[in-house]
């Protein structure tokens, strides 16, 4: 019998993409147990959902460090008296240092608003809605150093209008993350996603740049 994974999610906001992979585990569509909810945020109501679901939420106040290190070094100490086997960034809105992203190299996710690497960094959807983008989207990858740069797992693509406002838009891609965030996470709990090497790989095989089922 497989042994159930640990998963440790990181906020900054509203969770959607946490209440996602609540609601698949739930469903018993994801083998995965969420040990703890983690925020640098304390009025947050990805801590609510937290809480609702009897998971330990915790708030971690990156106001109080000196320095983007010392708040990490914080951080890693507070996921490691978990045992995560995974750590799922979920709308946390830091830049994590090196040394903190080294430690859980191959075991950590992030879900970022665009069709990478394509508008790496925030204000995705204004980015492509200024640019005149048809097409628009989320990306799951692994994280590495590099901001937004690890390698892709999956891609969901959405239209875009040319009557959309950046909220229209943000609302059309974040209905597909919580579509395939809880996927990713799935496939990794069953141990067919990996990292090696900087590139990703699913049952063995490698990933093309633009992830799983790249058109």
């Amino acid at each position: 019998m497989p042994v159930v994974k640990n998963i440790v999610v990181l906020i900054s906001g509203n969770g959607s993409n946490l209440q996602a992979i609540i609601d698949a585990i739930a469903a018993d569509k994801l083998d995965a147990k969420i040990v703890a909810v983690i925020s640098n945020n304390a009025d947050v109501y990805g801590l609510t959902r937290a809480k609702t679901s009897n998971i330990d939420a915790i708030t971690l106040d990156h106001r109080l460090y000196p320095s983007r290190e010392s708040y990490d070094e914080a951080l890693r100490q507070q996921i490691d008296t978990f045992s995560p086997d995974l750590v799922v960034l979920a709308g946390f809105m830091r830049i994590l240092s090196e040394d903190f992203v080294t430690h859980y190299q191959g075991r950590m996710l992030n879900i970022h608003p665009s069709l990478l690497p394509k508008y790496k960094g925030l204000h995705t959807h204004r980015r492509a809605i200024e640019a005149g983008d048809t097409e628009h989207g989320a990306s799951i990858h692994f994280v590495t150093p590099e901001l937004d740069g690890g390698p892709v797992i999956i891609q969901s693509k959405v239209p875009v209008f040319t009557e959309d406002s950046e909220d229209v838009l943000a609302s059309r891609v974040q209905m597909q993350e919580r579509n395939i965030y809880p996927l990713v996470v799935s496939w990794f709990c069953s141990e067919r996603l990996k990292m090696k090497n900087n590139k990703a790989y699913l049952d063995g095989n490698e990933l093309p740049l633009f992830g799983y089922a790249d058109e």
